[in-house]
């Protein structure tokens, strides 16, 4: 997995979030749904209901997290996540995500959410490697995306332990084995891919 790549511009009207950082306005209930693109028909092919499985993936970590805001997903292919790749942190090739925040979580005055980008052969060829369905490895990535909107990062090992367990208490919620643990595979339950 990737750091956050981008922060976008930052808009006016924040508040705190429910663990109490300021800048992380909460939305109305009902505002703050996924919106959910999907760019590559592969994955229709690759995953049964796509869109549904990202905008349960969304929720549970909206409410691990405790921030509200709107979190827009593109199930894209690897060449436009290259572009963006490029373009935006200047590496020259594809990642499995890339997350665009709207504002830093911990910046006052700005609009908690962004926008996460997720490549078709990247995510393809990861989960075949580890032995997880695509449904799995989408999960846990569309989970990872929103845990970096969320501030949480992995550059550090304590960091990196962090946002892993919550990652997996996340995962678990939704019925998908912890893809940190050794040995298992990670599924889905009642989703093939």
């Amino acid at each position: 997995m990737k750091p956050r790549s981008s922060t976008g511009p930052a808009h006016s009207g924040g508040v705190a979030d429910a663990a109490g950082r300021a800048g992380a306005p909460v939305l109305p209930a009902g505002l703050d749904g996924p919106d959910i693109t999907v760019a590559d028909r592969r994955w229709n092919r690759a995953v049964p209901n796509p869109a549904r499985l990202v905008a349960r993936a969304v929720d549970a970590a909206l409410q691990a997290t405790g921030c509200h805001g709107p979190v827009t997903v593109v199930l894209a292919d690897d060449r436009t996540v290259a572009d963006m790749n490029w373009r935006h942190r200047g590496r020259n090739k594809p990642t499995n995500v890339l997350t665009f925040e709207y504002a830093p979580a911990h910046a006052g005055g700005g609009i908690w959410g962004g926008d996460i980008i997720i490549a078709f052969e990247t995510v393809a060829r990861e989960a075949r490697a580890a032995g997880r369905t695509m449904a799995a490895h989408l999960a846990h990535l569309v989970i990872h995306g929103v845990l970096h909107l969320a501030g949480h990062d992995h550059h550090h090992p304590g960091e990196a332990r962090e946002m892993e367990m919550l990652e997996a208490r996340t995962l678990s919620g939704l019925g998908i084995a912890n893809p940190w643990k050794s040995g298992r595979m990670a599924t889905t339950r009642g989703v093939r891919s």
